[in-house]
């Protein structure tokens, strides 16, 4: 049973009763990430979500952790591109421990200078570890390469530059701009007394009142037509190659996950048949979706032997091709249908997946996404809508790219991606 309010001060809630379980879910989303940076901020978002654990009023760092976990619970949270999450899950005996918690982590944090100093080194450290990982690298240059100057292509964890700049007078400053009421959702899921979760959560977050009333707007970006290399001495080569993609939002997306899923969302998928079963020339092949407001990618990963790079692009090229000429048979649509369906079902098997999906969906449409609808909007998918996502997604074919490796020859990957590629190098993660 879903139940979606507001409160006076413009703090949506939505909560989902589940009556077989004993556990409670509970998530506060904020619509704030590193797409609302400018650079010399860059990272700013990430960095406020480690110092909300870094102490209150009431508690120390250590007593917000034990809290949670001396009940058998667990606390965190994450920044994206487009927003910041802090949640707890507990046994559903301890509601009101969760909500009291974050609330306490929202409005009493300490912000210590002394505690600034010290998470920047822990913050620098994540960047570097970061940028260890191939697969990091090159998903921060794809970025960069799709997005261009937007602030989409800006790293979640910012700039090791950016993030020695950061003080107590920014923090507050960037808090009291974007973490208000109306650019947050607070999403519940799990078995609990209705009234008295109502009633707690009026407690601790009916006060909360700020001037700012302005909802976050995004611009909508051009996709870029980059392709971006970054040298590293490792033995595999990465490749991101980038296609047009569907908005947050958009109906005909479920066509776009369907093709996807054919594409090269698993092991039967048309990719990873010919790279990795046919040809072996790759360990790991798969293609995904990123789709933000205004606009939207779809991405293809490889990872292998630098001698097969121009190959696999080759081949890559000549699969898409060949799909957007074939297309699709009744019996490849019917039961691609069922395989993202049952994806969808099975991911919304615990009280913690069902909150972040239903936080997400007020957060960011500002309704509720219940899985009857869900699977209504999949079984509604026809060849009309697939033909749109052809058209308008396949056919254009291959817009950007990203690599990441040693002894690649780029005059030769710039031929086959008919584009010329560009030596980046964001390694050392200064601006």
């Amino acid at each position: 049973m879903y139940n979606l309010y507001k409160l006076k001060n413009g703090l949506r809630v939505v909560t989902e009763y589940i009556e077989h379980v004993n556990s409670i879910s509970v998530g506060l989303f904020v619509e704030n990430g590193s797409r609302n940076e400018v650079v010399i901020n860059s990272g700013i978002s990430h960095f406020i979500e480690h110092m909300f654990f870094k102490g209150t009023k009431n508690r120390t760092a250590k007593q917000i952790a034990e809290d949670i976990e001396n009940v058998g619970g667990q606390i965190n949270a994450y920044t994206s591109k487009e927003s910041t999450c802090y949640y707890i899950k507990t046994l559903n005996t301890h509601v009101d421990l969760c909500i009291e918690v974050l609330s306490d982590m929202l409005f009493n944090s300490n912000f210590n200078e002394e505690d600034i100093d010290k998470e920047k080194g822990v913050v620098i450290e994540e960047i570097n570890m970061n940028g260890d990982s191939p697969e990091d690298v090159l998903a921060d240059i794809h970025a960069k390469a799709a997005f261009g100057e937007d602030s989409l292509s800006y790293p979640i964890l910012g700039f090791i530059d950016t993030v020695k700049s950061f003080n107590r007078a920014m923090i507050l400053d960037y808090l009291k701009k974007h973490y208000t009421p109306n650019n947050c959702v607070l999403s519940i899921c799990g078995k609990f007394d209705s009234k008295q979760l109502e009633d707690l959560v009026e407690k601790y977050f009916g006060n909360w009142c700020v001037g700012n009333e302005i909802r976050t707007e995004y611009t909508a970006p051009i996709l870029k037509d980059n392709f971006l290399f970054t040298e590293k001495n490792i033995e595999q080569l990465h490749i991101n190659l980038g296609l047009k993609g569907v908005q947050l939002g958009d109906e005909k997306g479920y066509s776009l996950i369907l093709l996807n899923n054919i594409l090269g969302g698993g092991a039967s998928s048309i990719l990873f048949q010919k790279i990795r079963e046919e040809l072996g020339l790759c360990y790991s092949v798969y293609s995904y979706m990123l789709s933000y407001k205004n606009i939207g990618l779809l991405n293809i990963y490889v990872g292998l032997s630098p001698v097969y790079g121009e190959k696999v692009v080759e081949v890559i090229k000549d699969e898409l091709d060949k799909f957007i000429k074939t297309g699709i048979s009744d019996d490849m649509l019917s039961k691609n249908k069922e395989k993202i369906k049952a994806n969808y079902i099975l991911g919304l098997e615990s009280t913690s997946s069902r909150m972040f999906s239903n936080g997400k969906s007020v957060l960011f449409l500002n309704r509720i996404n219940k899985p009857e609808d869900i699977i209504l909007k999949i079984d509604d998918i026809n060849y009309e809508s697939i033909s749109y996502i052809f058209e308008q997604c396949f056919k254009p074919g291959i817009v950007n790219g990203a690599f990441v490796g040693k002894n690649v020859e780029h005059k030769n990957i710039s031929l086959l991606a008919q584009k010329e590629v560009i030596a980046y190098n964001n390694i050392d993660n200064n601006i």
